[in-house]
């Protein structure tokens, strides 16, 4: 009698819901891989709307992208992202389309949230296999990278903007435009609202 009444509750504590379970293991990566996804995405749009019209060629020196260049890249940056859950792999050298040419920052950020929409509708629908696959970056015949594949788009994507909205914010400095609040205040303005 002691081993049926402990089976029972074996089994009573294994069982779970099914639809409990595949909506967890849907959402997981996401949120778990992901969490400061939506605040990652807003800094880089207040950054981007700050980037003053008239000022695409201007450069901080020679060698350095022009802030037209750079804006462009930040606000294309959810499209690669995107490529990374779409594809196995990609080749930096391939040959590419040219990158779009805008005239305003309206424009730029537009093209920004459409991409970060679509990117967060597929970052919603991946899978924890999908997540780990590994990701390969090749360099024509050579290997680059290889990793799995949240890993590249952590790096990739959420680290590389981060590093391209450090450089506006400095062009931003530089050209006496009050640079946005990022991870806490900037010199120029204070967080809206709780962080």
């Amino acid at each position: 009698m002691r081993k049926r009444t402990v089976t029972r509750k074996k089994t009573t504590a294994r069982k779970r819901p099914a639809a409990a379970s595949s909506r967890s293991s849907s959402a997981a990566p996401l949120s778990a891989l992901f969490p400061d996804l939506e605040g990652e995405l807003a800094t880089t749009r207040r950054m981007l709307e700050r980037v003053p019209n008239g000022n695409d060629d201007w450069r901080p020196h020679a060698k350095s992208r022009s802030l037209g260049e750079l804006a462009t890249h930040l606000a294309q940056l959810p499209g690669f992202a995107m490529m990374m859950l779409t594809r196995e792999e990609f080749d930096a050298f391939a040959s590419r389309p040219p990158d779009p040419t805008f005239t305003s920052s309206v424009e730029r950020v537009k093209l920004f949230d459409q991409l970060s929409a679509q990117l967060k509708g597929l970052l919603q629908k991946m899978t924890w296999d999908q997540a780990n696959q590994t990701w390969t970056l090749r360099a024509g015949g050579g290997v680059a990278l290889q990793a799995p594949r949240s890993t590249v788009i952590r790096t990739a994507f959420v680290t590389h903007s981060a590093h391209h909205r450090a450089q506006i914010g400095v062009y931003l400095r530089m050209l006496e435009v009050p640079v946005p609040w990022t991870y806490g205040r900037s010199a120029d303005e204070m967080p809206e609202g709780p962080m």
